[in-house]
């Protein structure tokens, strides 16, 4: 794997931790830093609801996917991509898998 797809992983991996934490950071503080008022944004129409759920899904599928190549490759750096992945939000946390996956052995 090129050097330069790595860095575009990681790249890919930072944009997806910092763009999105501007849109929540500012709801936040223009609503209240309540995690119960953000949930029910989450689910306040049908648009929602539905990119929710992809994401939610998507988000389970990336951590088994991460763990089941762990098992296999022992590459446990990777596993930093499971809370990258539910604490900041899929678009960092594959990437991020990526990045860690695609290392030089």
């Amino acid at each position: 794997m090129s050097l330069r797809l790595r860095h575009l992983w990681l790249a890919l991996a930072l944009w997806g931790a910092v763009h999105p934490m501007v849109y929540f950071v500012g709801w936040l503080a223009r609503n209240g830093w309540s995690p119960g008022s953000l949930i029910d944004a989450w689910f306040a129409n049908a648009a929602t609801t539905g990119l929710t759920w992809d994401l939610m899904i998507s988000a389970v599928v990336l951590t088994l996917w991460v763990l089941a190549e762990v098992a296999v490759r022992r590459n446990w750096e990777a596993l930093w991509a499971v809370p990258a992945t539910f604490l900041i939000g899929v678009s960092c946390g594959l990437p991020l898998y990526l990045w860690l996956r695609s290392r030089p052995v």
